[in-house]
């Protein structure tokens, strides 16, 4: 296999478990695997990149995201900050039932351009949206859009199986039965589903959230993750209590705990709706949250206790979410949102969270959520997913002299360097290496106009 010496690098970040960083050092890299880390490395049959001033950092892994809402960015008709959660729901839906196959492929191109170009190498996506338009196509579309642009991709398989009858928010072309649910990933996880060292793609059972499905879906998705080893997700304390407490007489970790929706293969999004003891419950159980902070502003929810979440043993990881409450795919961006957060939330609480932790959050704490330790941190052994910044740039004098919380602290936000995954650059010098993203681009925008900016109201009066 060909191998890969990186060179002179200003710094290398590890985040593992002992904090390690190494200056004007060395890494050697072959195939997917890193080798070695440490300083004076020669290896004369690998290919040298010199990264001279440059700060290495292990790729990033995003644990929330809904790739299909890209195309519904920058929407003033959609007025997310002004709406309440079911609300918004009941008014972004009405667009999202016209997506179809095609809306999905080009819409995750969208994103995982976007993550790469800012350090991400492993992203999960929750793929609820089933329409009549997308038949049960989504996650194959996407995994065709992952292979393209080379990134790490783990797909949660989601639907949504309450109509709005019942009391969810889902429009009758979006829902699925149970049956249908299953069958479909259990497809998935034959096809994709990859669990050997340093895999490129992985299934997660991901039904979409309490309020919008029938208690059966859940369950079985419980039966059928306990069979397979796949592990669960699903939205949780984002607003639904209320709802949930009117159908079932119980909030929903309650709900959840009792159909065994919740064990230490589980991970939820969000989660800032929860009182102390119900993170105590979910610390308990070995359970995750994948905090989302841009939705979390925009929609003016409380901040989550990063300090009381690690001491009740919460394993807590970052997300986009979907650009429809974000508008881009930045987990750059969720780091120095996160971190303002924090520094907010503890002039109140006593005590903020380092920009570093934050930055492990993104990176060994996301891949622990995934249920991977073949990623998250750069060590011997482990894969080559790894991204660079430029810190010999002007605008960083004065401040590289801590490149372990530089990225928050500074905000360092934008583009990055280099990203690498699995020993395979695909993003350098302004520019993804594996596809032509200037032709993509266009055909993109014209699926887009096709699908949604034509027949769609919520479109129609903008353009």
């Amino acid at each position: 296999m060909d191998k890969i010496l990186i060179k002179n690098a200003a710094a290398i970040v590890c985040c593992n478990e002992k904090d390690d960083v190494y200056q004007n050092a060395d890494m050697l890299i072959q195939g997917e695997k890193i080798l070695e880390i440490g300083h004076g490395i020669h290896c004369d049959d690998a290919k040298v990149i010199d990264a001279a001033d440059k700060f290495v950092y292990p790729g990033l892994v995003n644990t929330h995201h809904h790739f299909f809402q890209t195309f519904v960015r920058n929407l003033v008709t959609i007025d997310y900050p002004n709406m309440k959660v079911v609300e918004w729901l009941d008014h972004i839906y009405r667009i999202f039932q016209k997506i179809d196959s095609d809306v999905i492929y080009y819409s995750s191109l969208t994103a995982m351009a976007d993550l790469v170009k800012h350090g991400c190498t492993t992203a999960f996506d929750h793929q609820y949206c089933y329409t009549v338009n997308t038949k049960k196509e989504p996650v194959d579309r996407q995994m065709e859009a992952a292979a393209q642009i080379g990134i790490r991709y783990h797909a949660g398989r989601g639907t949504n199986t309450l109509p709005r009858t019942e009391g969810s928010t889902m429009p009758d072309d979006m829902l699925e039965t149970t049956d249908e649910f299953i069958q479909d990933t259990r497809r998935l996880i034959d096809t994709y589903h990859d669990t050997g060292a340093f895999s490129m793609r992985q299934i997660v059972i991901a039904p979409c959230q309490p309020v919008n499905c029938y208690e059966d879906t859940f369950i079985r998705s419980v039966e059928l993750a306990r069979e397979t080893g796949v592990r669960l997700h699903t939205h949780l304390g984002e607003g639904e209590n209320e709802n949930m407490q009117q159908r079932w007489g119980m909030r929903t970790v309650d709900w959840c705990k009792r159909i065994g929706f919740m064990n230490e293969n589980t991970w939820f999004a969000h989660c800032w709706e929860l009182t102390d003891e119900e993170y105590k419950i979910l610390g308990e159980y070995g359970c995750g949250i994948s905090h989302c902070p841009s939705p979390a502003i925009l929609g003016g929810f409380p901040i989550l206790p990063m300090k009381k979440l690690k001491e009740y043993g919460v394993l807590l990881s970052l997300g986009c979410d979907g650009s429809a409450t974000n508008d881009g795919s930045s987990l750059l961006d969720s780091i120095r949102t996160a971190y303002m957060m924090q520094c907010y939330h503890s002039k109140e609480r006593g005590g903020g969270v380092p920009a570093y932790e934050i930055l492990k959050q993104a990176t060994i704490n996301g891949a622990k959520t995934l249920g991977r330790n073949d990623i998250g941190s750069l060590e011997a052994g482990k894969a080559a997913d790894l991204f660079m910044i430029d810190a010999g740039a002007l605008e960083l004098v004065g401040a590289v002299h801590d490149p372990r919380n530089i990225i928050g602290r500074v905000g360092l936000t934008g583009n990055v360097h280099m990203t690498m995954i699995n020993g395979r650059v695909v993003y350098e010098n302004g520019r993804l290496v594996t596809v032509d993203e200037r032709q993509l681009a266009k055909e993109g925008e014209k699926i887009c106009d096709k699908v949604l900016r034509g027949p769609c109201d919520a479109f129609h009066n903008l353009f």
